[in-house]
């Protein structure tokens, strides 16, 4: 069983079936989102609820650094798995990939190695980073597990089984909200601990549950001897394709621990480090979908770029609304609600995070644009592109956080908030400019 680059369906009007495609996708990124927010509420009421909350925001930031390499998987598997022989090769390549990650977490755990950065770097007081290094350290298995599901996902795009994506996620957020609930329960463990384990439970739970839901895929590309050409079967081949993903999404990640990094050097550190992961869930809630968007536009612009008009106008018109939501949750009653009763966070804490989530509200719909942005590079094989416009966005977020948190004294969740839509402005500007310099016909397909 081989699958093409999907066509629009032109017996619905265009956006209508790019929508429908792209709602299983963005339902899955948006209930991933909510993990964040939950885990959050839920350490939020537990005791020392201010240093549970920055040592579970900085042991994720930390994990997502180091899972980074993997996480574009789902891109590469949407666009290079054909047939038997690209996906035997890049299952091959995964499970190295997940090897490396896995290796990376276990030296970076190691106490010297873990106290450098978090300390040394950015600056922890000791008891949030001795709660920061045990949550890191039961996370060391989830970089392979996020690895492998990727995998797995992409490979249900490409066939365009994406309702069976978005059903391997609530088995996730269903295991980790168990998990949860059960440990918060009957043991008494710190909140930082909980929502590690939580986390590490949902994402194993969704890599089985995804391995099996593309078991038939797998048997029929297995089975076939179909060649497909122009295929990248061997390990320099994707290597040459996936390297330039990687350190975009390195350099992606990366930004998290920078911004920590910033917070815990700017004005108001504890409350800042303390809401941040609560400001960073609740907008990735309305930006998930723009995620989401760039597996759409793999599977759907078509091989001679013919859908890409449509693909585009209706990236931007649903970035436009999530933009528009979240500025109505920012700047209405709605955002006590959320952080002080659903959050969980002290009228005090809350205060701290009123002016970074507003400053936030563009962040939805340029992540619509940026995912659209880099579709063609992708699919022209030309991903080092994408690289040079996240080092863009690094060096954007870097400069702004710094003159933010040390030349303004900003608070350093505000400064963080600026230097977020300071970078991906940069990055958006960037690929604009070459997309317009560059004509996609002589982009070689």
């Amino acid at each position: 069983m081989t699958a093409t680059t999907s066509t629009i369906d032109r017996d619905r009007p265009p956006s209508l079936s790019i929508i429908l495609f792209w709602l299983p996708l963005a339902a899955t990124w948006f209930m991933m989102a909510l993990e964040g927010p939950y885990i959050a509420a839920i350490v939020a009421r537990m005791p020392a609820a201010a240093h549970s909350l920055a040592a579970f925001g900085v042991a994720t930031s930390l994990a997502w650094l180091i899972e980074s390499p993997i996480m574009m998987l789902f891109s590469a598997a949407t666009a290079l798995v054909h047939d038997r022989a690209s996906y035997l090769a890049l299952r091959r390549f995964t499970s190295i990939l997940n090897a490396l990650v896995t290796l990376g977490m276990v030296i970076f755990v190691t106490p010297p190695v873990f106290r450098l950065v978090a300390e040394t770097l950015i600056g922890l007081p000791p008891e949030i980073s001795r709660a920061a290094h045990v949550s890191t350290a039961i996370l060391i298995l989830w970089p392979a597990a996020i690895g492998y599901r990727r995998f797995y996902q992409g490979i249900l795009v490409r066939h365009h089984l994406t309702r069976r994506v978005a059903y391997g996620t609530v088995v996730r957020l269903s295991s980790m909200s168990v998990t949860a609930a059960l440990l918060a329960i009957t043991v008494s463990l710190p909140g930082a601990t909980i929502g590690a384990i939580a986390l590490l439970a949902g994402v194993v739970a969704e890599a089985l549950a995804s391995r099996w839901m593309a078991r038939h895929i797998v048997q029929s590309l297995l089975a076939s001897e179909e060649v497909v050409a122009g295929t990248l079967l061997t390990f320099s081949e994707i290597g040459r394709f996936y390297y330039p993903l990687a350190l975009t999404s390195v350099l992606s990640m990366a930004l998290g621990p920078l911004v920590t990094f910033g917070l815990g050097r700017g004005r108001a550190p504890i409350e800042s480090l303390a809401v941040w992961p609560v400001l960073t869930s609740l907008v990735f809630l309305f930006r998930s979908g723009g995620v989401a968007f760039q597996e759409v536009g793999i599977a759907l612009i078509g091989s001679r770029r013919e859908h890409e008009g449509d693909v585009r106008r209706t990236a931007e018109w649903l970035g436009f609304f999530a933009s528009a939501a979240l500025a109505i949750l920012a700047l209405t009653p709605l955002e006590a609600i959320w952080f002080e009763r659903i959050s969980g966070l002290s009228h005090q804490l809350a205060a701290y995070a009123v002016w970074p989530i507003r400053v936030l509200i563009l962040l939805p719909v340029l992540e619509y644009v940026l995912s659209i942005q880099r579709v063609p590079w992708i699919l022209a094989h030309r991903t080092g592109v994408i690289t040079v416009a996240t080092a863009i966005e690094t060096g954007g977020l870097a400069v702004a956080l710094f003159v933010s948190v040390v030349a303004f004294d900003l608070v350093g969740a505000v400064g963080g908030a600026i230097a977020m839509i300071v970078g991906r402005l940069a990055a958006n500007a960037f690929l604009y400019a070459r997309s317009r310099a560059t004509s996609l016909a002589s982009v070689p397909s």
